[in-house]
């Protein structure tokens, strides 16, 4: 054999290629076409069997298995995720995202106990997702050092060196054939044997068959490499080695090189195979997965860009492999010092961007598909530059300082082409022509923002790389303010005695972008200074004293005005791209790094200016100086301007600015800006989300901002501002404010949008009015300054800020020409209430020498200069207090006086106070008295009402004396008084009138036999809900016979009913618009209804619930009691007619009249047609004989149900259902006992001889008796009786008969029972009372005849308690369902013990079915010769954690196409059958129309109605028929209470039982089809969607 040749040759590098070629193309393509099962099985008896004999020296099996065993297992456990298969990352361990186990790894791990996030992988090998690690503590691998002992140790050098030749040999032809790029020629050595090649190519390749054999064999190859090396890290290290070797071309050369640099010029096959074997093997190698690093970043640059020109997923390119390396910590570090990666990656970004305006930035105009496909490539880098960055050094080296400054400075040259990129200028005159292309720079922003928040993360960390950081920025900064000098002349400006020099600029006028990196990353790094202490510590190395503050505002100042001018309304023209870009800029995935770093960035140059300054400069940018300069603005301002757009835009202005000073004074919970921590600033968020309403889980993480791993922080302090309010059966989970959080809401918090502050502000008012509070909202207490922005709280005391403040109270004052607005006067108060508070929290923390500079109280009470004399601006708040027209600001006046004066002069205060409470008497009084003044017209009215209807009054009292009466006359204390609803004893019915109301024309009608029809809209279905055999295949509709039922009730028709009532002319008149409508609407739109006008299907005019049919309204029978006759005598009489009915077809011609109207009729005939076409599937037929038996049979089952629910439900049998159903219920009883007035009636006699003789042994043809439904039998009978006793002269009575046919088929079900009893388990016998043992002594005695009459075929029995116990369980769901029905159908009121669950319930029940206590007597008396109680169905058993079923779907493969994952595994929660949906593979052919797997298997299942759960997208969806559906809450919820739909938040997800329960009760009731009907008929994107293909 080859392999031992080759033990001996010399060259074996030639001798394996010589055996390959003459073996490759045989078993690849010259021999007849094999499937690839032969192909598989030859290459590994011909082609890798000798190499592993090669390898090992001995036979594989023995020499591979050695090698296990010596085996030391890596410290990862190497799983690839399959797609869909459940992936868990550890919140409180993982360094980032990526760091994931797998489910046998986490289960066996400490991380359970943790927080975690449970996704499911999305990529066929989920590369991305990193390996899962199995160690028992961190998930992150915390360095690339060795393994403590070498694996090569127990290998000996004889097996090393084989192991070393087969390896480079294999994986050196494996790589040529990949890589090779000639179509007719082969690498050398590898030619056939004979030269004259006459093999055929390939028929759409040019190909030469042999290449493509070889190339079928090289990724076999790579596989055996993979497979091999799993039995030994040694062998697995020998692989690295020959990988990563360098060939003689050096640079480049080692075969890992070849094969990652050619990478996209593979097929997709090919990369999967080639990239499955690193992972397995350089990549579980510690040692080689560093060297493996350190060539995967010398060669970034080229496969980048390999890949950006690739059309491949990301997925299948070699680049997705970053995530194994980058994530490591130590190694991350070690390239960006070693390879100056992170420069790199961020000069490989810069340079796929090519498109620059003339001052260098970006611009991506007229963006086109291509460019936009490049850009999404391009992206991938920057997740690149996340992974580097996302673990933060803990030590940095010279070295490391020196690589990172180097990354940052190329950084800083992205941003600098970023930097007043997507410029915009006003649209005056006429709108923009073209949307601007705005997209891609947000694009680019929302990439990069969690890498400059990281960037900043690490600068923090050390002092050095801070301070050069921040020297950097800078200098780019002012390098960027250098380009900006259009137009931008220098003026002066002077308001109250200081003047400032700036530049005039107009945002209204001139460019301004919204894009300023560099100045928020300044603004970042600032804050730092302060937050590391730097700025006080090292000041000599800061260029604090080159800043110059107006430099530093300017553009941030310009980007706020931009967005307080869009919402004035003054860029309407420019159209929505500046809208959506406003909105991104303050979206939360934005804020961070936009909106909150200018406003920081303000705050920075403010607190480095004067005051006075800053405030005049903001008001020349708000191009607001005109209004609040000149001396006499308090007066000029009301008179001129009339044009009313421009003063409402300038209302708004102001608006804004004063907004913007609140902003900048009043946001400290930044740390480093104020004296406050990272958690300070999440509760603060927290607080003023749930101000607005109490909100789930998910809407505060949506609200939040997320860092670099998705997390918000929100777990670690919410427990302290928040109380959590569990959900009940529908909704989600709540937090709600703790109420002592209330007092620090901030009407003006930042963050809010302005439909947010006006919810918050209606909820905290309503909050206020509820507790009986003051309702002004006044401004709360904030945290002090940190040093380095302590200044900015002289803004409040400032004399710009006070003259603009009195100006504006001054407006408010004299109210005419409208010059100002409500909400300017709310945030004037708001700034006055933020200076008195400052100034108490300074008195507060001041020591007694120390003199505190902050004086508001004596500037606002100090009247103005000589010449004007301006009132102060404490006097004209006490002028306002009493204005007529500021109701709503009264309370925040007076909080602001009160605050103000209690500094001042206690007895004022006093006064004030006892002002306030005489206030409040006088307006408590006043609404005492209106409340007893509307009491008084109430009763008033009531009296008058009663008078006029003194009638209806006295019949309702009159009706509610004789009910008490009634019950009493029948509560059964005396046994002649007791309740009976069946026999000769029965009691009498309630006469009373049954007066409805038609819902279509409000008419009024009176129920009776001869007069109009009133009807009921039903929907009936077929049913499998109480189905035992679900394997039952269906039957024929054309021949199945449905006069027995089965007693596993494999398929029924069920009934419901809205209870809503019509005439049938109006319902006709109705049901044919609603026809009309239809054909108008197909000839428009081709989408489906929510009902099926074809099939009879209609909305119920008031509910809108689902119907297809109507019930008609039947009156209830009379009582009658004539004369008993016993069931011997009328046994006889049934055997007669039998046998004549059997023999001679006798047939009375006689038919009686009909006692019904013609319209009752007709409605007769329509509800039982409909019930024969829905419970058959055929076409409807008045005629045929079946249709009685499937009206019977529709009321035993809809009977049967309704029992089972009630059970289920620990209901008691009567007083429970809900009126539609006890309306049905009689309907139904009804109706089955008219049916036959409507059909044929020797047919129906028929049916009935059949029947009963069925039960009484004269025609053989009768089914078994353990093959038929008791209850459906009992209803049958009853219901057709009526066609014989109709021609019955013998004066028999129908109360006897109903009796008798009760009793026999009572006993016939206890016979049932006894012979389907099991042995008795071995239970301690109860000690039975006197009565009890009679009971047992007769039911022995029972069991033992029919022993005798089936031969002894019944095992013995010794214990008569066990069987009398079995019965008795078995028998009450028939007799509570007789109950049920002779109560409906003979109206009998129902005694009040069966209205609750009490004991005794057994003896009553047996009293109102006019039956003995002890069943037995029955059998006694006549002399006359199953099934335990049927368990209800109930939906599968799901598993408490959702993971498990997510893993049982990862590994469910399609049934149809050979192996492969399904993409949408769906699971049928009535039989747990897994099905492959939404997808062609499973597509089968239903009545001549393809469905997807789960209609069809509605069909099989559920007669149409199905309930499955979507397992990768977490969520029920319902089916009824082929064209209609809907998606339903999953019964799955997460902690907080929320279901996860699609599985986005990753949150773990446990069953909620209740929730299920909902579902089950649903399907138990039939209301799925009504529940798809309400779904679609709300949601109309419902009916869009092809329903049958899922």
């Amino acid at each position: 054999p080859a392999e031992q040749k080759w033990l001996q040759v010399t060259d074996l590098y030639k001798e394996v290629y010589q055996h390959l070629a003459r073996y490759v193309p045989k078993i690849y393509c010259l021999g007849p076409n094999l499937n690839p099962q032969s192909e598989d099985l030859l290459a590994q008896l011909l082609l890798q069997a000798p190499l592993e004999w090669y390898l090992c020296g001995e036979d594989p099996s023995t020499g591979l298995a050695k090698l296990e065993q010596n085996n030391q297992p890596s410290q990862l456990c190497g799983h690839v995720f399959r797609v869909g298969e459940p992936t868990y990352s550890c919140r409180e361990c993982a360094a980032d995202p990526t760091c994931v186990l797998c489910m046998q790894c986490f289960l066996g791990s400490v991380h359970k106990e943790h927080r975690y996030r449970v996704r499911r992988s999305t990529q066929p090998l989920s590369y991305t997702q990193g390996f899962s690690i199995s160690r028992p503590t961190a998930l992150t691998m915390a360095s690339s050092a060795e393994p403590l002992t070498d694996p090569l140790a127990h290998l000996s050098t004889d097996m090393i060196a084989r192991c070393y030749n087969v390896f480079s040999i294999v994986l050196k032809y494996a790589v040529d054939m990949l890589t090779w790029d000639k179509e007719d020629e082969l690498p050398p050595g590898l030619e056939p044997p004979n030269t004259s090649r006459q093999s055929k190519p390939l028929r759409v390749q040019v190909m030469h068959s042999s290449v493509v054999a070889h190339q079928c064999f090289a990724l076999k190859a790579l596989h055996w490499l993979g497979h091999v090396i799993g039995y030994s890290d040694a062998l697995r290290r020998i692989l690295c080695q020959v990988g990563l070797e360098r060939g003689p071309e050096g640079e480049n050369s080692s075969l890992v090189d070849t094969l990652m640099l050619c990478d996209s010029k593979m097929w997709k096959g090919a990369r999967n195979v080639y990239h499955q074997l690193f992972m397995s093997s350089l990549l579980m190698d510690l040692k080689y997965k560093k060297l493996f690093a350190i060539q995967f970043a010398k060669n970034y640059e080229r496969l980048q860009s390999d890949y950006v020109k690739d059309d491949h997923d990301r997925e299948f390119s070699v680049t997705d492999l970053s995530v194994q390396m980058f994530t490591v910590p130590s190694l991350a570090r070690m390239l960006i010092t070693e390879e100056n990666l992170m420069t790199t990656i961020i000069r490989t970004f810069v340079d796929h961007l090519r498109h620059r305006d003339l001052q260098g930035r970006f611009q991506f105009e007229r963006y086109t598909a291509q460019q936009a496909f490049k850009f999404r490539r391009v992206q991938s880098l920057i997740g690149d530059l996340k992974y580097v960055l996302i673990s933060r050094p803990t030590e940095w080296s010279d070295q490391l300082r020196e690589k990172f400054l180097e990354g940052l400075d190329t950084f800083l040259e992205l941003f600098k082409c970023m930097q007043g990129m997507d410029p915009v200028v006003r649209q005056v005159g006429q709108h923009i022509e073209m949307e601007p292309e705005w997209e891609a720079a947000f694009t680019l922003q929302m990439k990069l923002t969690h890498i400059i928040s990281m960037m900043q993360e690490w600068c923090a960390t050390d002092e050095r790389v801070l301070i050069e950081a921040y020297k950097k920025c800078l200098t780019a900064l002012t390098h960027c303010h250098s380009g900006f000098t259009d137009g931008e002349q220098p003026i002066t400006l002077s308001m109250c005695g200081h003047s400032v020099d700036t530049i005039r600029y107009c945002v209204s006028q001139e460019k301004v972008s919204i894009h300023l990196p560099v100045s928020r990353l300044l603004a970042g790094l600032h804050v730092l200074l302060s937050k590391m202490e730097v700025a006080y510590r090292f000041p000599e190395q800061l260029p604090l004293s080159e800043l110059s503050p107006p430099m530093l505002i300017e553009h941030p100042l310009r980007c706020l005005v931009l967005c307080a001018q869009v919402h004035a309304g003054m860029w309407r023209r420019n159209g929505f791209s500046l809208v959506n870009q406003i909105y991104y800029y303050h979206n939360v995935k934005c804020r961070v790094e936009m909106f909150d770093k200018d406003l920081i960035m303000l705050q920075a140059g403010a607190s480095m200016m004067d005051p006075n300054h800053f405030l005049m400069i903001v008001l020349s940018r708000f191009e607001l100086y005109h209004i609040f300069s000149s001396a006499d603005c308090r007066k000029r301002y009301n008179r001129e301007n009339t044009n009313k757009d421009v003063v409402q835009q300038n209302n708004t202005l102001i608006e804004e600015m004063l907004h913007l000073i609140m902003m900048v004074v009043g946001e400290r919970f930044e740390a480093g800006v104020g004296q406050v921590d990272g958690c300070d600033e999440i509760k603060r968020e927290i607080i003023h989300q749930l101000c607005i309403r109490p909100m789930a889980h998910s809407e505060l993480v949506k609200a939040l901002p997320e860092n670099e791993n998705k997390e918000t922080g929100m777990e670690r302090v919410i427990d302290c501002v928040a109380s959590f309010k569990k959900p009940g059966v529908t909704g989600r989970g709540l937090y709600e404010l703790r109420p002592e959080c209330a007092k620090q809401f901030n009407l003006y918090f930042h963050h809010y949008s302005r439909a947010d502050q006006s919810k918050a502000e209606e909820a905290q008012r309503k909050l206020k009015r509820q507790n009986g509070e003051d309702m002004a909202l006044p401004p709360p207490m904030l945290p002090p300054f940190s040093p380095l922005f302590a200044s900015l709280v002289n803004i409040l005391q400032c004399d710009v800020l006070l003259g603009m403040l009195g100006a504006v109270l001054q407006w408010a004052v004299e109210p005419s020409g409208g010059h100002w607005s409500e909400s300017m006067l709310q945030r004037v108060l708001h700034l006055i209430g933020m200076g008195l508070l400052e100034e108490q929290q300074q008195l507060e923390n001041s020591s007694e020498d120390h003199d505190v500079s902050f004086n508001f109280t004596l500037k606002i009470s100090r009247p103005g200069e000589a010449p004007s004399n301006t009132a102060s601006i404490l006097a004209l708040l006490e002028n306002l207090q009493n204005a007529p027209h500021l109701e709503v600001h009264k309370d925040m006046i007076r909080w602001i006086l009160k605050t103000n004066v209690c500094r001042l002069c206690p007895p004022f205060l006093q006064m004030v106070c006892d002002k306030d409470k005489a206030e409040r008497k006088r307006k408590a009084e006043m609404a005492r008295l209106r409340r007893e003044k509307i009491m008084a017209q109430m009763s008033e009215m009531q009296r008058h009402f009663i008078n006029e209807n003194k009638e209806l009054f006295q019949q309702s009292l009159e009706e509610l004396d004789a009910s008490t009466s009634t019950s009493l006359e029948h509560s059964p204390t005396s046994s002649d008084a007791a309740l009976v609803c069946v026999g000769p004893r029965r009691s009498r019915p309630r006469e009373k009138r049954q007066v409805v109301t038609c819902i279509l024309c409000q008419e009024e009608q009176e129920i009776r036999a001869d007069s109009k029809a009133m009807v009921l809209a039903a929907f009936v279905q077929r049913s499998t809900v109480m189905s035992k055999n679900r394997k039952r295949p269906p039957h024929d509709p054309e021949h199945y016979d449905p006069l027995f039922m089965h007693p596993d009730l494999s398929f029924g028709t069920h009934t419901g009913s809205c209870g809503h009532i019509m005439h049938s002319h109006c319902w006709q008149r109705y049901f044919e618009a609603v026809q009309a409508k239809e054909q108008r609407r197909q000839q428009r739109l081709r989408v489906h209804t929510s009902y099926d006008v074809g099939n009879g299907e209609f909305l119920c005019p008031l509910c809108e619930c689902l119907s297809n049919t109507v019930i008609p309204l039947l009156p209830g029978p009379k009582g009658s009691n004539r004369y008993p006759i016993t069931l011997s005598h009328y046994h006889n009489n049934i055997c007669l007619l039998t046998v004549a009915f059997t023999q001679s077809h006798l047939v009375i011609e006689f038919l009686p009249a009909s006692p019904y109207s013609s319209t009752i009729k007709e409605m007769l005939t329509t509800f039982g047609t409909a019930t024969y076409k829905a419970g058959l599937k055929v076409h409807p037929n008045e005629q045929d004989p079946r249709v009685p038996i499937m009206c019977w049979g529709s009321c035993a089952y809809t009977i049967q149900s309704i029992e089972r629910l009630l059970v289920d439900e620990e209901k008691p049998l009567f007083g429970s259902l809900p009126c539609r159903q006890d309306d049905c219920l009689s309907s139904l009883a009804r109706f089955g006992s008219a049916c036959w007035t409507a059909a044929s009636q020797p047919s129906v006699q028929g049916h009935y001889i059949r029947l009963v003789a069925g039960r009484t042994d004269t025609v053989e043809t009768s089914p078994c008796i353990l093959d038929i439904d008791m209850l459906h039998l009992l209803v049958s009978v009853v219901l057709s009786y009526g066609s014989v006793h109709s021609q019955d002269s013998s004066g028999l009575s129908v109360d006897a008969v109903q009796l008798h046919f009760f009793h026999l088929i009572t006993v016939a079900h206890m016979v049932q029972m006894l012979l389907t009893s099991g042995p008795e388990e071995v239970t301690m016998e109860q000690e039975s009372g006197g009565a009890e043992r009679e009971e047992e002594e007769d039911i022995c005695a029972l069991y033992n005849t029919i022993r005798t009459h089936l031969g002894s075929s019944l095992p013995e029995v010794c214990s008569g308690w066990h069987l009398w116990r079995c019965v008795k369980t078995g028998i009450l769901p028939y007799l509570r369902g007789a109950a049920l029905f002779f109560h409906h159908l003979n109206g009998v009121p129902t005694p009040p013990e069966l209205h609750a669950l009490c004991p005794g319930q057994w003896e009553v029940l047996c009293g109102y079915l006019s039956l003995p206590s002890n069943l037995l007597q029955l059998y006694h008396s006549q002399k006359v010769l199953l099934d335990f109680p049927r368990e209800s169905n109930s939906l599968i058993d799901l598993p408490d954690d959702y993971s498990a079923l997510i893993n049982q779907a990862s590994s469910f493969t399609c049934p149809k196409s050979g192996g492969d994952k399904s993409r949408a595994p769906t699971l049928c929660l009535v039989c747990g059958s897994m099905l492959c949906s939404q997808s062609y593979c499973c597509q089968t052919e239903l009545d001549g129309e393809d469905v997807g797997a789960c209609t069809a298997h509605t069909f099989a299942c559920g007669a149409g109605v199905g309930i499955f759960l979507r397992v990768r997208e977490s969520q029920v969806l319902f089916l009824a028929g082929k064209t209609k559906g809907c998606f339903y809450a999953p019964p799955y919820l997460d902690d907080y209470g929320e279901t996860d739909q699609g599985l986005r938040r990753g949150n773990p997800l446990h069953l909620c039982r209740q929730r299920y329960r909902k579902i089950q009760k649903l399907w138990r009731q039939h209301s799925v089809t009504e529940e798809i009907g309400h779904a679609q008929e709300a949601n109309q994107t419902l009916v869009g969607i092809d329903w049958q293909h899922l």
